[in-house]
């Protein structure tokens, strides 16, 4: 692959855009006391956590899902990646990602509301990262 047509300062961005919509989504005002209850936590085991741990392993894993939505979405000679195909080329992942939360919640027997609410963030911030990406070319 040829990796001059990769814009790495997109998926940088793409990957702090993860950090934004989690932190909206998983707000009070949106799931986030929804989250917690599905979750069996409290506000006092949230606040005990780890939260370099937390955060540092979060932005690493969005930079490895914005790189690799990158390297598929890199533009080759014959096609040029879009705003509209890099939302959607990352809304299918976020519904490859939703599919394996899923299955992975449904063993561990997790509700429903949980798995929408895991599986709906994984869908809009990776679609979101696609039109980054899709966008800054």
């Amino acid at each position: 692959m040829d990796s001059s047509h990769i814009n790495w300062l997109a998926a940088v961005v793409a990957a702090l855009s993860a950090f934004m919509v989690g932190g909206i989504w998983y707000s009070k005002l949106l799931f986030g006391t929804a989250w917690m209850v599905d979750s069996n936590l409290t506000e006092e085991q949230i606040k005990a956590g780890n939260t370099a741990k937390i955060f540092g392993f979060t932005a690493l894993f969005s930079l490895i899902m914005a790189f690799n939505l990158v390297m598929f979405l890199a533009d080759s000679p014959c096609m040029k990646t879009t705003t509209q195909w890099g939302a959607t080329a990352g809304f299918l992942a976020g519904v490859w990602t939703f599919s394996a939360i899923a299955i992975h919640s449904l063993f561990e027997q997790k509700s429903w509301r949980l798995i929408f609410i895991n599986g709906g963030y994984s869908v809009v911030s990776l679609t979101l990262m696609g039109a980054i990406i899709g966008l800054w070319r």
